[in-house]
């Protein structure tokens, strides 16, 4: 059954709204943003742990304003993080990460000192 479309489902879709999907090969967030110019958009990535999309204030037009933090979910590649705008559509892909992160903690060195007593 296919999925009727996004303006059909939702009318008046929130102010805001970013549409998250997953594929088995990574996370999609999709924003429709119209009438904002490529340069005006920001996709940046905060401590390895938080995507945020935004666009840069524009005094004459704040209606145009656009700010969303999400946290990334676990296992994924942050260099590999990609962004797409075209026709008003900003798509940004991250994709999975199949290795796991392992935090790998050496033990100490023991040292045995002995000394002979005085």
């Amino acid at each position: 059954m296919e999925v009727a479309s996004f303006t059909y489902l939702f009318p008046s879709a929130p102010r805001n709204y970013v549409h998250w999907t997953q594929t088995p090969e990574s996370h999609l967030y999709s924003a429709d943003i119209p009438g904002v110019r490529k340069e005006e958009i920001k996709v940046e990535v905060e401590d390895s742990r938080y995507l945020i999309i935004r666009t840069e204030a524009v005094a004459e037009e704040p209606h145009r304003s656009f700010s969303r933090k999400f946290r990334l979910p676990e296992r994924v590649d942050v260099a590999g993080i990609s962004a797409e705008y075209l026709d008003g559509v900003l798509t940004v892909k991250v994709p999975r990460s199949f290795i796991r992160r392992e935090l790998f903690i050496d033990p100490p060195h023991t040292v045995d000192l002995t000394a002979t007593a005085a």
